[in-house]
């Protein structure tokens, strides 16, 4: 290809046949040009983007027919065989046409530093032979006065108003707005937000391909988003069914500096907004400040200062040498109004060529150096670095100088590596710019041996690429449920909903919530009338299903319910009500969870369904409590005591309640226990409520009356006693309290379930009740010499799952006390006089809890041999680190005498140290605390036989739980120092 050598038409014949038409957007330019193309038998119109050149393209193709329009830019070439009019980018416009009619759109952009070089050329040398038409904007009319002397001038009206609005969120933009911002990275975040917001938007940048921005702005205009978020590609030219521009940006970079947009620029855009007669405004978002009052004017108005110089590069090159190309590249203008325009990519790239020795040499004569201009013309999409793009034109140069064509392997290799279409949006992106280079090349006719195969195979590629990038886009940044729905409001048609089997309900076969139980859970994010609209088209279905859900809620049967950990009663999995708090725990109160269509008998019959269901669950769960609270046969003492029992949800500490239980004759014991009340050495509780169901329903009525339903510890300690966990560390941060309600006593540093400290206490009472006797038998293990206390064992501490000090923590928090002793042998029983009154007293202290002692948990466990060892709580109660010790051993004769034949023959050194008197060896032990009762425990007949309160039991706090433990609860019958006996029969005293 050859580039024709040419000079600017002299000024005096410039302005034959031209016409300028100028002004604002909105003023119908465009259209009087294609109208008046079509009134000629020929015509050529240059535009500025590719996109409007489709566009308009399109229109004349409706008008005139398919055979009479060609398209041709730098990557497109639609020729039929006869075509009557061309429709071209400017930079695609031939030098030279015989044409009747000539137009060229945006004239003002002859004052670009980037493009302005060709706008300005195609304006001093392109002419119609019978009309001649320059579009653009009013900055460009004193210089096209001056550089055309004579041209006549047409000044347009704009059709509609444009108001400054001030600024607002994005958020709270209007319906039908064009976002712009300045950077890829700026429009994708606006767009992404719109979509979280708003339903979607569409998104224009420069970079995008055609097809793909076609594809965009369709989307836009058929309604399917209400917002386009775009760069300035907008500004030109594009006709769009925009009402609304927001800037959420000022500056841009413009190929050399970042800079501050001029009025005349942000004229341009602000002017996309109002189409026809339809008025349009324009603001600012984001962090963007206000307009100055002064630019606001002028925007309104259409009053922008004038251009001042059209950029101009020679166009008569002069290909005699590499270096003669490049001297005409460099003319200066000799005319007022032009400047020389900054070096372009082409330039760049020349001279990168002209630095290659291996270039040079194969530049030689006019016919070369021509062939080296046309391929730095290549335009760089890639927009990778100028030097890599010079590597790529200096290898297309290499080819076409050396074989006269791009060798078609080399070619075919650069073409199938754009040719996937997986990745996200910038993988895509950055593959349709590189076969746009492709393109652009296969559209050079002499370049390839087969041009129209490879035109074929790079236009195909991009079609695909851009289609896969537009789903990308969409699938990014649009809502498809919501864009759909806000189409068919405003083609006002009623919207038809349904609600399927599962409860998803769907507008327009558009899923926009779901029913959960008798409450509708919108997924859609559209607000405003949309919003209204949808979720009224919605409550038409809610009306009908939620009648009928009522019906078949009243007819379901009792396992259709579950009481959730959350306090929410599930129906078919969906809450449908909520528990409040009522008068106490067992009687708690019930909440709908339903939207305002359930009303009148359906909701009548959902709340006594419910109301129903829920005293059947709580009689089934906890039914001892229940019993107890109605019944007939308790009277006196044991009715007082069934009381408290139901009012501390079924455990009590028993020395809160000893005097009460002292009082109690068989008969009424009798009474409690058939009700499923148990005394034992702690507490007084209902085993039946320890279960992991009616534990956990029993916090949850705790939580909901007292703390809350969030409230720490309410799904973990459930889940621990579940488990089957004995005992488990205490977590501070959960209220004491739960821990009862549970099924659990807070003891030292650990929580022991209430059943197993009862346990404990039955393998404890007769190791401690032990004492030599004639007729005492075999001491149980665990048992001290003189009786009346302990030692640990496996077997104790294997129930309990804890060893150490986290089993002395135990202990010292059910009030035992550790003392030091020397180490003694295992208690042997021997013959000992003992007087009646001490054995007497021994069985008392003895006597099991009322109940058969239940089987004690097998000695294993991850219990060392060690703790299994003796250990010491304080004489006085005080806190106590528990020290294992060496279990004691008897020497008999035969030892010795092994031990001194031993210690002489390996010589006196070795028995002068064993000779060495050894550390005394201690055994710790374990003994019944002094009970003390708490301050708020006053009052509760804590006596001995009717006598007076104890002396240990001062107001103010307790003494011993301000040194980390509380006493009490083993060894009540066993009187010390000057503490009383209890005179009661022994029967009765055994009883307990």
């Amino acid at each position: 290809m050859t580039v024709a050598l040419r000079n600017p038409l002299p000024p005096s014949v410039r302005a034959r046949t031209v016409t300028a038409v100028l002004g604002p957007t909105n003023t119908g330019k465009t259209h009087l040009a294609i109208e008046r193309m079509l009134a000629h038998p020929s015509g050529l119109i240059g535009l500025p983007l590719r996109l409007l050149a489709r566009e308009v393209s399109g229109k004349l193709v409706e008008r005139a027919g398919s055979e009479a329009v060609a398209l041709i830019t730098g990557e497109e070439r639609i020729v039929p065989k006869s075509p009557r009019f061309q429709v071209c980018t400017v930079e695609a416009m031939p030098d030279t046409t015989t044409a009747s009619f000539v137009a060229i759109d945006e004239v003002q952009l002859a004052g670009d530093f980037e493009r302005g070089r060709v706008f300005t050329d195609r304006i001093l040398s392109l002419r119609g032979r019978d009309e001649t038409l320059f579009l653009g904007a009013l900055t460009a009319r004193p210089l096209l006065e001056k550089l055309i002397p004579g041209i006549h001038v047409q000044v347009r009206p704009r059709l509609s108003i444009l108001a400054w609005t001030g600024s607002k969120k994005i958020t709270r933009l209007p319906a039908r707005s064009a976002i712009v911002a300045f950077s890829a990275d700026e429009v994708y975040a606006i767009a992404e937000l719109i979509r979280r917001q708003r339903g979607g938007a569409a998104v224009v940048l420069g970079s995008l391909s055609p097809r793909t921005r076609n594809a965009q702005v369709a989307l836009f205009q058929s309604g399917d988003v209400d917002f386009l978020v775009a760069t300035d590609a907008i500004g030109m030219g594009l006709n769009l069914d925009v009402e609304h521009v927001a800037f959420a940006g000022r500056r841009k970079f413009d190929g050399y500096q970042y800079r501050n947009l001029t009025a005349g620029e942000l004229g341009q855009i602000a002017g996309r907004a109002g189409r026809y007669t339809r008025d349009g405004t324009f603001g600012v978002t984001g962090r963007v400040a206000p307009f100055e009052d002064e630019l606001v004017e002028d925007l309104e108005a259409h009053r922008f200062a004038p251009l001042k110089m059209f950029q101009w590069r020679s166009s008569a090159l002069d290909f005699s040498s590499l270096d003669a190309l490049r001297r005409s590249l460099d003319e200066p203008p000799r005319e007022e109004g032009l400047t020389r325009a900054p070096p372009a990519e082409d330039q760049v790239s020349l001279e990168f060529a002209a630095r290659d020795p291996d270039i040079r040499a194969l530049a030689i004569g006019r016919e070369r150096v021509q062939r080296l201009w046309d391929v730095v013309q290549v335009p760089d999409y890639r927009r990778i670095a100028p030097a890599n793009h010079a590597d790529l034109v200096l290898a297309l140069y290499g080819f076409l100088a050396r074989d006269g064509r791009i060798r078609e392997d080399w070619f075919a290799r650069q073409v199938s590596f754009t040719d996937r279409t997986d990745g996200d949006i910038d993988t895509l992106s950055n593959r349709i710019a590189h076969i746009r280079t492709w393109t652009y090349i296969a559209n050079r006719a002499d370049w390839l041996a087969d041009p129209d195969h490879w035109r074929g195979i790079t236009r195909g590629i991009e079609d695909r690429l851009s289609d896969a990038l537009h789903d990308r886009l969409t699938q990014r940044f649009v809502d498809r449920r919501t864009s759909v729905l806000m189409r068919r409001l405003r083609e006002n048609k009623m919207l038809d909903a349904e609600i399927t089997p599962s409860g998803d309900v769907v507008v327009e076969g558009q899923p926009v919530g779901r029913l959960m139980g008798f409450r509708f859970v919108a997924e859609s994010t559209s607000e405003g009338a949309e919003g209204k609209a949808i979720r009224a088209a919605a409550a038409q279905a809610l009306g009908r299903a939620i009648e009928a859900r009522a019906d078949r809620l009243a007819d379901a049967p009792d396992e259709a319910f579950v009481l959730a950990a959350d306090g929410a009663i599930r129906w078919l999995g969906d809450p449908v009500a909520r528990l409040i708090p009522g008068e106490t725990e067992l009687k708690p109160g019930l909440a709908l969870l339903a939207d305002e269509q359930l009303t009148g008998p359906a909701r009548d019959k959902v709340d006594a369904r419910l109301q129903l269901w829920l005293k059947a669950h709580l009689n089934a769960q906890l039914k001892p409590l229940f019993d107890l609270e109605t019944a007939d046969d308790l009277e006196g003492m044991a009715r007082g005591i069934g009381f408290r029992l139901v009012e501390r949800l079924g455990v009590l500490d028993r020395h809160q309640i000893a005097e009460d239980v002292r009082g109690l004759d068989q008969t009424q014991r009798a009474t409690l226990r058939k009700y499923g009340v148990r005394f034992g050495a702690h507490h007084i509780y209902i085993p039946a409520l320890l279960k992991p169901a009616p534990s956990r329903l029993l916090a949850e009525l705790w939580a909901l009356k007292h703390a809350g339903l969030d409230t720490p510890g309410l799904v973990e300690l459930p889940q621990l006693s579940a488990s089957g966990r004995t005992s488990f560390p205490v977590d501070k941060t959960y209220p004491r309290d739960l821990y009862r309600v549970v099924g659990f006593r807070v003891c030292g540093e650990r929580a022991v379930r209430i059943d197993i400290l009862e346990r404990l206490a039955d393998i404890i009472r007769p190791i401690i009740a032990w004492k030599p006797a004639p007729d005492a038998g075999t001491p149980p293990e665990g048992a001290v010499p003189n009786g009346g206390a302990f030692t640990v064992t496996v077997r104790m501490t294997s129930l309990v799952g804890c060893a150490g000090e986290d089993f002395a923590s135990i202990l010292k928090g059910l009030g035992y006390r550790m003392e030091r002793r020397p180490a003694f042998a295992a208690p042997v029983a021997a013959p000992v006089a003992v007087e009646a009154p001490v054995v007497e007293a021994v069985a008392d202290a003895a006597a099991p809890s009322d109940e058969t002692v239940p089987e004690a948990a097998p000695e294993t466990g991850d219990v060392e041999a060690a703790d299994s060892a003796p250990v010491v709580v304080e004489a006085d109660g005080a806190t106590a680190e528990g020290v294992a010790a060496p279990e004691p051993v008897e020497a008999g004769a035969a030892e010795i005498v092994a031990e001194a034949e031993a210690v002489a023959e390996v010589g006196e050194t070795v028995a002068a140290e064993a000779a060495e008197p050894a550390e005394p060896e201690t055994v710790e032990v374990w003994r019944p605390g002094r009970f003390e009762r708490r301050p708020h425990e006053r009052g509760e007949g804590h006596r001995r036989g009717g006598g007076g309160e104890r002396r240990g039991n001062r107001g103010g706090e307790n003494r011993s739980e301000n040194r980390g433990e509380h006493r009490g609860g083993e060894g009540r019958g066993e009187g010390r120092g000057g503490e009383r006996r209890d005179d009661r029969p022994r029967g009765e005293r055994a009883a307990e």
